[in-house]
């Protein structure tokens, strides 16, 4: 008989049925507040009725047209709405699935554009299990342990994570900046570099929002060098922070532009933007995909934006962000085993830490598993797993907020009294 591999391991033992907005129904149709939305994914909710239907009208018309053999309206159009919503400058898409394909299409691009090796990630950055990705991922070892020798040419810089040193965020921000001088000049020369690759907010690495001189002073010696500058929005993107990008908080231009996991509302479709004159140095053939760009993915992405404007989420990520922020930080102040809440608009996490003030994975875990069973569903996330994450979809209104934080009392009180 078949099962599934016993190492996925589930973060809860819901067995979905149904989804509807900010909801999951099981089996036996008991109801849960789903603050993960499939890890950032949902990001207009279960089954919102726009996105349904524009899904269904395409699988009645065409399910697949492989856009390096034909094309197809859906994906034009999308090329065409992204223009109104991506940074300035950023022009030209090559669409894949996943966020580790786009990661990886980025690196092509950049080790192809500038004809240099290297690259430069930031530690505590996630940006996916495939081999190059896992390679320039170092959120947590169980992402890239175990299958060795993993890709050369990837250097790991310091990210200013001010929970983690011990610092302030301009202690933290001037070790990260002098130590990213230092590799330069002692592991791998700007003239070998390709790019730095980093998110505005580490997603797997524990919900730590970068900042603006940090970003600034990775911008002007991108600048300096000849190096690109690639931002991974693919966790940050699509309004998730309380800005449709998550740079947008920090005024970052980004050479290259990663997303996915919001953009189709739980359909897999991912993307990577640049200048023209960028794009135009990838080498013929190295960009395609079966896939990629599948148009009932499209489809529904061009839904999925319709609904983002016209329903204010951006705006509503940002407002429920407050609300969140506040109710997370009641709970702390009443618990000293949570340290820290930090994030932006709808990406925020609740710190857990010991006595002696070590990581305590294992009271974080207690936490998220106690609020499963009262009704709400959450994930873990830093490299000991310390950090419970709230990233519930955009549409949230405040009455599920104030739900979400009452449950979250409930169970913190539960697991550390």
């Amino acid at each position: 008989m078949a099962a599934l591999s016993p190492i996925l391991k589930q973060a809860t033992g819901v067995l979905a049925a149904r989804g509807e907005g900010v909801h999951i129904y099981d089996e036996e149709g008991r109801r849960y507040l789903d603050f993960t939305a499939g890890i950032g994914v949902t990001s207009t909710g279960h089954c919102h009725p726009r996105v349904v239907e524009a899904a269904q009208r395409q699988v009645a018309t065409l399910i697949h047209a492989q856009y390096t053999t034909v094309m197809h309206r859906p994906l034009l159009d999308l090329v065409d709405r992204l223009g109104e919503v991506l940074p300035t400058g950023l022009d030209r898409l090559f669409f894949s699935n996943s966020g580790s394909e786009g990661v990886e299409a980025a690196l092509r691009l950049a080790r192809q554009s500038t004809a240099r090796p290297n690259v430069i990630v930031f530690h505590g950055g996630f940006h996916g299990r495939t081999v190059a990705a896992a390679s320039m991922t170092t959120s947590g070892t169980r992402f890239r342990s175990g299958f060795s020798p993993l890709m050369g040419g990837v250097v790991i810089a310091p990210f200013p994570n001010p929970t983690h040193y011990g610092w302030d965020e301009d202690q933290a921000t001037d070790f990260a900046l002098r130590e990213l001088d230092y590799v330069l000049q002692t592991v791998t020369s700007p003239e070998d570099t390709a790019a730095f690759f980093v998110e505005p907010v580490l997603g797997e690495g524990g919900y730590v929002p970068a900042n603006t001189r940090f970003l600034a002073g990775l911008r002007e010696r991108a600048d300096r060098y000849g190096i690109l500058l690639v931002v991974d929005e693919i966790q940050t993107g699509w309004g998730r922070t309380g800005e449709f990008w998550g740079g947008d908080h920090f005024g970052v231009r980004a050479d290259v532009l990663i997303m996915a996991k919001g953009l189709a509302s739980g359909f897999p479709l991912s993307a990577i933007a640049a200048r023209a004159d960028l794009m135009e140095k990838a080498w013929p053939g190295s960009q395609g995909g079966t896939y990629g760009a599948n148009v009932v993915a499209c489809a529904a992405a061009l839904a999925t934006l319709d609904v983002i404007q016209s329903e204010g989420l951006v705006q509503n990520s940002a407002a429920r962000g407050v609300e969140l922020r506040a109710a997370l930080e009641d709970v702390a102040s009443g618990n000293e085993r949570i340290t820290d809440v930090r994030g932006l608009g709808l990406m925020l996490g609740s710190e857990f830490r010991d006595a002696e003030g070590n990581p305590d994975g294992a009271t974080a875990a207690a936490a998220q598993h106690e609020a499963a069973k009262r009704g709400l569903l959450l994930l873990t996330c830093g490299a000991w797993s310390e950090v419970v994450r709230f990233i519930p979809a955009l549409v949230v209104d405040s009455e599920q907020v104030k739900e979400a934080g009452s449950i979250w009392a409930d169970a913190v009180s539960a697991v550390t009294a």
